[in-house]
């Protein structure tokens, strides 16, 4: 019998809340990029990377992405009820990371950093134009966590370019996705695996499928 690996224990109740976030941040990766556009009641547009963003609800479609503090995007958003996530690809990496600047309230971060903005389809926030995929929401709900806010976003369309959907669907190798790591680690789309899930019948009928797994 082997012996165990030993492990090193970060306990929130033991640490202070800055120094566990990094904990956090360093263990949930890697975590895609909203790259999220929104306009304040004044009309300012502002554009802000948040890393902690996934898929909330499937019917309806409602993706999520998490505002730590109170910061420029989630005050519009609570303000005009839309928002847009551009798709954070490859090749704007250093806008992108810019884009995290903390401007004054009111300046423009699209302005400061370059990054052309085009119209949006269904909603008034304007969209990243180099960006390969956009996700057009209006808010459907907020949910206050401590010094956290989510924001739940009810999809109303998602805008792909025609020369990255492939069978019906955006294809991985042409949108080219940052994403968040630890500390200031960012990470690139690397090596691509694909692996069918295994149901149950096949499992069961197939004693050579679990053979397998084990071994490996």
């Amino acid at each position: 019998m082997t012996s165990p690996i030993a492990r090193v224990q970060f306990d929130p109740a033991a640490m202070d809340s800055g120094a566990f976030y990094r904990v956090l941040n360093s263990v949930v990766v890697p975590r895609p990029i909203a790259w999220v556009t929104s306009r304040s009641a004044e009309g300012v547009v502002n554009l802000a990377p948040h890393s902690f963003y996934t898929v909330a609800c499937v019917d309806p479609p409602v993706v999520q992405f998490t505002s730590v503090g109170r910061k420029d995007s989630l005050r519009n958003v609570e303000a005009t009820g839309e928002f847009i996530v551009s798709l954070a690809p490859e090749p704007l990496f250093e806008q992108v990371n810019a884009t995290g600047t903390d401007f004054p309230h009111g300046v423009s971060e699209a302005e400061e950093c370059g990054v052309r903005l085009e119209p949006g389809e269904r909603v008034s926030v304007p969209r990243v134009a180099e960006s390969p995929v956009s996700v057009e929401c209006t808010l459907h709900s907020t949910l206050r966590l401590g010094d956290s806010t989510v924001v739940f976003g009810r999809v109303e369309v998602i805008s792909v370019w025609e020369s990255a959907v492939r069978d019906g669907r955006p294809r991985i190798e042409h949108l080219q996705p940052l994403a968040r790591l630890g500390g200031n680690e960012w990470s690139t789309l690397g090596e691509i695996k694909e692996i069918r899930r295994i149901s149950y019948r096949r499992w069961s009928e197939d004693p050579s499928i679990g053979e397998h797994v084990r071994e490996e």
